[in-house]
């Protein structure tokens, strides 16, 4: 019988792909962290790891040099769960050895299974085998008289969907935190505090099938990374999108855990920025959610195109040639289709009587510059998802 070994610091996420593997005759264990994985390699020998790159204590990438270092696992298939946002650490992933990158959002047990098969084979087992999980948060396998992979993954998402509304009053109560805090210190530990929670609520998402959830934390979830890693980009442009994804999920609760509701209908987000490294950094963040838009630089071309075309959502620029942000923002609300169409304003402008004014003519939200390309990412699902989820609002 071949061995996996799984580290991952979710049990949750953690258990549904030993439940699958053990299923399908693969003999697996789990650690949480990573020197407890290193240590559990060295006695379990392994013929396969699957790796988490977000661990505590010793990231993914420093497991896998670990494990290169070691002769005796230099050649052993690492297979990388990853957050399709964190390039640079998936970056890093590869040029530590790992042998395939994948996204966790796309990585359904039955996927990795099939990914196991075709990285060393099936499992030798004579025929499937179960055993019992020793943590009670574990997700049984399906049953004899087969429910299947259909059975399996509505009764995660009957589990996760109970689980919703506690994790969301956590989530609440962090944010509550987070806006009193004052220091540096404490900002970070409950930003430190909403990334656990995202953390599970994307990967169980994911396997449950909430495909848009997922979606949302994954972006989410890679905004909370980094402000952990770079502190100083902590600020109240920062806050503010934190808090409004925060929001975000509690609306989700209520309209995006339908299973029939997970694919995305198509969206287009015009931008309106005369300075070209600006317009393609925001079309590129947009590109990182799989959100195509169309940009272009005069505010005028921005007119003629918002008579002819429905955006679901408009960034925006202060400071253009010919007329302002703020003047295009109002002669766009007189647009018919154009009315209520979110329109956020990304600009290096971040005073208080500038954002006020932001607010009288008809903008919904700013950013300021120089933003993360994963806050605007962050930022432009918030307001697509809820278009396309509950377009009465």
């Amino acid at each position: 019988m071949k061995k996996i070994l799984i580290i991952e610091d979710d049990q949750i996420v953690a258990n549904v792909y030993r439940n699958k593997l053990v299923v399908d005759g693969y003999q697996t264990e789990i650690a949480v962290d990573g020197q407890g994985g290193l240590k559990l390699m060295r006695t379990f020998r392994p013929e396969a790891i699957v790796l988490d790159l977000i661990l505590p204590q010793m990231s993914g990438v420093e497991v896998i040099r670990e494990i290169r270092g070691e002769k005796e696992f230099s050649r052993l298939p690492i297979i990388v769960l990853s957050n399709t946002y964190l390039t640079n650490l998936i970056r890093d992933a590869w040029q530590a050895g790992a042998t395939k990158c994948v996204s966790k959002i796309n990585c359904s047990p039955k996927a990795l299974v099939e990914l196991m098969r075709a990285t060393i084979g099936d499992s030798g087992a004579m025929k499937h085998v179960s055993r019992k999980t020793e943590t009670p948060t574990a997700v049984k396998p399906a049953g004899p008289g087969g429910e299947g992979e259909a059975g399996f993954q509505a009764n995660l998402r009957k589990q996760f969907v109970a689980n919703l509304p506690a994790t969301l009053a956590d989530l609440r109560a962090a944010l509550q935190i987070l806006t009193k805090s004052d220091t540096q210190a404490a900002r970070l530990k409950q930003l430190h505090e909403i990334y656990r929670r995202i953390h599970t609520v994307n990967g169980v998402a994911a396997l449950a099938g909430f495909t848009l959830m997922a979606r949302a934390a994954t972006a989410f979830e890679a905004l909370l990374e980094e402000l952990q890693k770079r502190p100083k980009t902590i600020n109240e442009s920062t806050l503010r999108t934190v808090a409004a994804a925060v929001d975000f999920f509690n609306f989700l609760s209520a309209h995006g855990t339908h299973p029939d509701r997970q694919e995305l209908p198509p969206a287009c987000i015009l931008v309106v920025d005369d300075e070209p490294i600006s317009r393609r950094a925001v079309t590129l963040a947009l590109e990182r959610a799989q959100l195509e838009s169309v940009s272009v630089e005069d505010p005028e071309a921005a007119l003629k195109l918002l008579s002819e075309k429905l955006f679901d959502i408009i960034f925006l620029d202060v400071l253009l040639p010919g007329m302002t942000g703020y003047d295009l923002c109002t002669r766009l609300r007189a647009l018919p289709r154009h009315k209520k169409t979110p329109v956020v304003f990304v600009t290096h402008l971040s005073d208080l009587d500038n954002r006020a004014k932001s607010t009288m003519v008809g903008g919904n939200d700013f950013i300021t510059k120089p933003f993360l390309s994963v806050e605007l990412a962050v930022k432009a699902l918030i307001y697509v998802l809820r278009g396309k989820l509950n377009p009465a609002k």
